[in-house]
């Protein structure tokens, strides 16, 4: 049975330096999050199980201060690190997990054709990121804003999102207007968004 928490590890000896940043900067902006440790997660049914997770036991983190009811599980996003032929430009693309990725579609909103998927150095070397663990939160390690990040619009109709903290052996769910109004702003990446209709 997978466990949730709250917040971070009581004990982050073990946990690598870059999981680290990403609870160091949640706490410091005061953003609340659950946390949920886990198997490698390089698969969407891996996340599905994970979301499954998070949708059994209701959060304790987004009850006190809110007048509303939101929703307990996160969206699971598909996060695509991407570029264009000329490897000049950089995109970070956050989509429901169950929608399509259809290159054409995005190109032409973004001006930017032959879009493909950027290879694993510039991932390091931007995000500080591996294969695997790609995330909204490695954004905090793209300090020249190198990386434009995207948001398929139905991200943004869900309450609450799930993202690895730069690890895919941990998720969190927190809350998307924190990702939107708090997080992004304090790391300086203003998203672009973009509508990613299924054909």
């Amino acid at each position: 049975m997978l466990t949730i928490y709250h917040g971070r590890p009581e004990n982050c000896n073990d946990r690598q330096e870059r999981e680290i940043r990403v609870y160091d900067l949640l706490d410091s902006l005061g953003v609340q999050y659950d946390r949920l440790d886990h198997e490698p997660a390089m698969t969407m049914e891996i996340c599905a199980e994970i979301d499954a997770a998070f949708e059994r036991v209701p959060s304790q983190s987004f009850k006190a201060s809110d007048d509303v009811e939101i929703a307990n599980h996160p969206i699971i996003c598909k996060n695509l690190f991407l570029t264009n032929k000329q490897q000049t430009k950089f995109y970070l693309l956050m989509m429901p997990g169950d929608k399509k990725f259809l290159t054409r579609l995005l190109s032409q909103q973004i001006n930017s054709a032959r879009l493909s998927f950027a290879g694993e150095e510039f991932m390091l070397k931007y995000l500080d990121l591996r294969p695997g663990s790609v995330s909204v939160l490695g954004l905090m390690n793209d300090h020249d804003n190198s990386v434009q990040l995207l948001i398929d619009e139905d991200v943004l109709k869900s309450d609450m999102v799930g993202c690895h903290p730069c690890i895919n052996t941990s998720s969190l769910r927190l809350k998307i207007k924190d990702l939107t109004d708090i997080i992004l702003p304090a790391i300086n990446h203003s998203p672009v968004i973009v509508h990613l209709d299924e054909e």
